[in-house]
């Protein structure tokens, strides 16, 4: 298969290019430092022309709902009229489990996401999956302040990006089906416990509080819906063997 990845050079998308390669397709990364943006639509013409599948794990940072929405809205929008332009038999998107009922903040880009590509005639999947092992210091980098790392109430099953990477070639290999089956990761986790232990592992002397957030955001991240339901498929590596993979 030819597959293109949006976000080839990012955190999940480089794991994807290196599973598809090691399995014999041939791997497109669509990214800015390859010419390609896809938030404006620009450096598009001809990139998708015999392309099977497009694999969507563009990524934002930011915790405003209108700006995760504005990104993910159009550069789903571009890469949806490329494909249909292009002929492209399958997009897949990535997605994040247990967001239906938390529409704010960043969720509410993700869930808009979801939204466009489901209505396109363009032959789809949604893939969910839960956080990254990645996650902790993500959070631990937007929320401290000097001595204090904030950390909200979240439980989760995180699992490994490299993993994710792995099942969305999968999930391009079978076609389209609407809705994929959930990835999760093995163990049920805080995410004030990872980050402790990812300081433990670096060294970071950081007094971590943990609060409940404001809002619909906050509320989501405390009712455990982001660990994923019953039936999904769950990965296997845990975050304590991430981090001793990470840290030796």
């Amino acid at each position: 298969m030819r597959i293109a990845v949006a976000g080839g050079t990012g955190l999940v998308g480089r794991h994807v290019i290196e599973a598809a390669q090691s399995r014999g397709h041939e791997a497109v990364p669509l990214a800015r430092s390859r010419g390609v943006d896809l938030m404006q639509g620009t450096g598009l013409e001809g990139v998708l022309e015999g392309v099977d599948a497009v694999i969507d794990t563009l990524n934002i940072d930011t915790l405003s709902g209108a700006r995760a929405v504005e990104f993910f809205e159009a550069t789903t929008r571009h890469v949806l009229a490329a494909e249909r332009s292009a002929g492209v038999g399958h997009h897949i998107a990535l997605s994040i489990v247990g967001i239906d009922r938390i529409d704010a903040s960043y969720y509410a880009g993700k869930l808009a996401q979801e939204r466009r590509v489901a209505a396109s005639d363009v032959p789809h999947t949604i893939a969910r999956a839960s956080q990254f092992h990645e996650f902790a210091g993500q959070i631990a980098a937007r929320a401290s302040v000097g001595p204090l790392t904030l950390v909200p109430r979240m439980l989760t099953r995180p699992v490994s990006a490299e993993e994710v990477g792995s099942h969305l070639v999968d999930v391009a290999e079978a076609g389209p089906v609407g809705r994929a089956a959930d990835l999760v990761g093995p163990r049920e986790e805080t995410l004030g416990e990872m980050v402790r232990r990812l300081y433990a592992a670096t060294g970071v002397r950081r007094r971590i509080v943990e609060l409940r957030f404001p809002g619909a955001y906050g509320r989501g991240l405390a009712s455990g819906s982001l660990r994923g339901s019953a039936g999904a498929l769950t990965g296997r590596m845990t975050f304590e063997e991430w981090l001793r993979s990470q840290h030796r």
